[in-house]
């Protein structure tokens, strides 16, 4: 098959390198770098799975700015834009996905195209009324940072969402799905064919859902943390049921990255019609969780010094990531701020410090001795060293 792939983001570009195993992928997008880079066989992204792919596998997959070309004669048209979230709006960004469809059903008309990316619940039934020269369908993405390419190799579940009115669309979906599982290394996959709007609802209240589990074993920590308890011996406790078990159960500033926080919050946007307290609760948690964290930090750096240094260890989400995109320590950092608390970063990610008034310090050394207190949301070896005075919630070094 041809399949065109709109976006060279995680989605777009792990879509693309799993389906040029077996297919002719051309990859558009308008950053003239990154269509560069997977042209000449590397990753513009920090993905090791992607990476290796590109290096040693024999892939049917080129990239380009050119619209024209990308939509010549495709099969398939993923698309796999970035829709932010707005808090002016309380929605979803999805410009750059409608500028797409529009020039998708302009100039190829008759197309099917799947939209991978996160969107609200209604969209797509909206967006085929205002493309009707294409075949929508809607598919969600269920991907872990810096493991693209491992889950969409490995996925829990296949979802394609399709008009249920349309015999026609129902086996193109299939067809969609089948696409997919074939080029898994999975066997099996479990595959869901929908509605359009029960696939969005499926994404939005799968991630909520992840936030919940963050966001209860957080309270959980902030309840043992404010009476003297160990947090690890009631998880422990608590995840022995099999119930419950281990997963999404190690303590964190608070849940962030490309898709928790913007989900959770387009998710409670769309119950504004409807009763409901869980939800918001859930969205709420994230603040409180940042508040309480905040205050025992202060707590303790003015403890160690009457005019204590903070150190900031590294803005990323995760270990192995380059990503700080809603990260949960940032909105710590601006409560630490607002304290007049003085801090210090290190984030080799970056050549200058992205957050007004905190001094990029990336020897990690004079790191270490500036600092009065290290502030860590996720410990690495690197800091084995000096413990003693690291402050953290991570208790199983994961996540």
């Amino acid at each position: 098959m041809n399949i065109t792939v709109v976006g060279i983001g995680y989605v777009g570009l792990s879509l693309a390198v799993m389906l040029s195993s077996r297919h002719d992928v051309i990859a558009l997008d308008v950053d003239e770098n990154k269509v560069r880079l997977v042209n000449e066989r590397k990753s513009p992204l920090r993905d090791k799975g992607i990476e290796e792919w590109l290096q040693s596998k024999a892939l049917s997959l080129r990239a380009t700015t050119e619209a024209k070309e990308a939509y010549a004669n495709p099969n398939f048209i993923i698309v796999a834009a970035p829709t932010n979230y707005d808090d002016t709006t309380h929605h979803f960004d999805v410009s750059i996905v409608d500028s797409v469809l529009r020039q998708i059903n302009e100039l190829c008309p008759g197309k099917t195209v799947v939209i991978k990316s996160t969107i609200p619940v209604g969209y797509s039934a909206n967006a085929s009324k205002e493309n009707p020269d294409i075949n929508l369908l809607f598919s969600p993405e269920f991907l872990r940072e810096t493991k693209a390419l491992e889950d969409n190799l490995n996925p829990s579940r296949i979802v394609v969402g399709y008009d249920e009115n349309n015999p026609v669309l129902r086996e193109k979906a299939s067809l969609f799905a089948e696409l997919l599982a074939s080029c898994a290394e999975k066997e099996n996959v479990p595959i869901l064919l929908t509605g359009l709007a029960e696939a969005e609802a499926i994404k939005l209240f799968s991630n909520t859902y992840l936030a919940l589990r963050v966001a209860y074993f957080n309270e959980l920590d902030t309840y043992a943390m404010f009476h003297g308890l160990d947090t690890k011996e009631i998880i422990d406790g608590v995840c022995l049921d099999p119930r419950i078990q281990g997963h999404y159960n190690n303590p964190s500033f608070g849940y962030g990255g490309y898709c928790l926080p913007k989900d959770t919050k387009q998710l409670l946007h769309n119950y504004e019609a409807v009763p409901q307290n869980l939800i918001e609760a859930i969205v709420k948690s994230n603040t409180t969780r940042k508040q309480a964290i905040a205050d025992e930090i202060e707590k303790q750096a003015k403890a160690r010094a009457d005019a204590p240094v903070i150190g900031i260890y590294r803005l990323t989400m995760k270990t192995g990531s380059d990503n700080f995109r809603q990260s949960a320590i940032l909105g710590v950092i601006e409560l630490l701020l607002k304290k007049g608390i003085s801090l210090i970063l290190f984030e080799p990610a970056c050549e200058k410090s992205p957050v007004a008034g905190v001094k990029l310090v990336n020897n990690l050394a004079a790191f270490k001795t500036q600092s009065d207190l290290i502030v860590a949301n996720r410990i690495d070896p690197s800091l084995d060293g000096c413990l003693d005075k690291v402050f953290t919630r991570d208790l199983f070094r994961r996540d």
